[in-house]
């Protein structure tokens, strides 16, 4: 199994639950502190064999770059892939260009999974009931999507772009379930989560996650119920669920050219991204972001078994986008 956003929220209650249950999880994530508390705490439970079960990827998926990085370490690591959770998030209310030149949300929410699907596929397709579960919540207008300007660089909005995030990730589906063996599910929580909302938050989520989560909100450990269940017996093609609850598919009359039409603008740019970011490393090696005018360190990007991190070479290739 692999999850992204592993070591908060809702993606580190799923990853707990797994490693407890015996399986084994990578979590690709920013934090290796927070993936080192994790498995502490699992160990100190005397759950058994973390060491040879636990692996933590570090990458920042608001870049393409780390992306494909992730990709190929992961296809290095394993021959099939069983489960495939995207759960990475960072809120952004206003719009962040990154070292790459690219548009901080678009990249995070929908670019790189892209990636991970597309880039994946073929060791998704080596398991015998292949799952992959989206986090962007289903259900939001057809026509979402501004294909002439995907990065909202004119028409930015915290809503806007959320919408467009979510309208894309339906659409992957369609890409990812030409594989007939695969599962697809968006998903989104029926009721708050008692979580906390990395990013920059603004005075609605801040009110909703400090004065009503406590009071109506559920723990994560609660709120992956439904996703274990899924995960345990995938439903089979795409589908979408809100908790436990099956819900409409939100379809348009263009969605298979829709899909195609994103894809193409990807597989153009992909290439674009990459070279961009490697040349910004060669520049300076401390670039990864920049805000306010100050250089932040990228994270490292490594793969590691507790006890164990194996660097990986920044000026590797990544992988392109592949055919599902």
């Amino acid at each position: 199994m692999v999850i992204t956003g592993g070591t908060d929220g809702m993606g580190a209650a799923l990853a707990r639950h797994h490693l407890r249950q015996g399986d084994e999880v990578t979590i690709v994530g920013r934090n290796r502190a927070k993936f080192d508390a994790l498995v502490a705490a699992l160990t100190t439970e005397g759950v058994p064999s973390i060491a040879a079960r636990a692996h933590f990827v570090g990458a920042d998926l608001s870049l393409v770059a780390d992306s494909e990085r992730v990709v190929a370490q992961l296809k290095d690591r394993y021959e099939r892939i069983d489960a495939l959770v995207l759960a990475a998030s960072f809120i952004r209310q206003k719009r962040h260009v990154t070292a790459e030149g690219r548009e901080a949300s678009w990249v995070l929410f929908f670019v790189s999974k892209y990636l991970l699907v597309t880039g994946l596929a073929d060791r998704l397709a080596a398991a015998a009931r292949p799952v992959i579960l989206n986090t962007s919540v289903p259900g939001t207008k057809t026509s979402a999507i501004d294909f002439d300007d995907l990065e909202l660089a004119a028409t930015f909005s915290f809503a806007r772009s959320n919408a467009q995030q979510r309208r894309a990730n339906e659409l992957l589906g369609i890409l990812a379930t030409r594989n007939s063996t695969v599962s697809y599910i968006t998903w989104g929580p029926r009721r708050l989560v008692k979580t906390s909302f990395a990013g920059e938050v603004g005075p609605l989520m801040r009110y909703a996650s400090t004065l009503l989560a406590p009071l109506v909100g559920q723990e994560p450990d609660e709120a992956i119920q439904p996703l274990i269940a899924l995960i345990a017996d995938p439903p089979g093609g795409r589908t979408a669920y809100r908790g436990a609850k099956r819900v409409p598919l939100n379809e348009g009359p263009d969605d298979n050219h829709d899909i195609n039409r994103l894809a193409s603008l990807l597989s153009d740019s992909a290439a674009t991204y990459s070279r961009l970011h490697v040349e910004a490393r060669r520049e300076d090696p401390d670039v990864c972001d920049r805000r306010g005018g100050r250089a932040v360190r990228d994270p490292d990007i490594d793969v590691a078994v507790v006890g164990e991190v194996r660097p990986v070479d920044a000026e590797r290739p990544g992988v392109g986008p592949a055919e599902v």
